[in-house]
């Protein structure tokens, strides 16, 4: 498996409201930091991504994948999230880290 595959099926899963897509995807111990909250564990993140996120009818747009020479467990992923309706939210970058197939750490910036 590759170090984008995961972050390609995360993306997917979330954007298909698939809770075991998403869950296999994501180590146990997942951490997830964004402007608004962090989120600790697996189990914790899918039910969030699931049930309590504000808006649920989304779609990303991921426009480039990026893995650093430097860190080769990283994967970045630049992007935009979009209503169901087309209009644009925001705009992204998501780092992960990728360890033995499956996400340990994902940081969110957006603008």
């Amino acid at each position: 498996m590759s170090q984008t595959e995961p972050v390609e099926r995360y993306y997917e899963a979330i954007d298909a409201m698939d809770a075991d897509g998403l869950a296999a995807v994501l180590a146990p111990g997942f951490r997830h930091d964004r402007p608004d909250r962090t989120i600790e564990g697996r189990d914790r993140f899918v039910a969030f991504m699931m049930d309590e996120r504000p808006q649920t009818d989304t779609v990303h747009a991921v426009d480039t994948l990026f893995l650093p020479d430097e860190a080769p467990n990283e994967v970045a992923a630049h992007g935009r999230l979009f209503a169901e309706d087309g209009e644009e939210l925001f705009a992204f970058v998501d780092l992960f880290t990728v360890e033995n197939g499956e996400i340990v750490d994902l940081r969110t910036f957006t603008k």
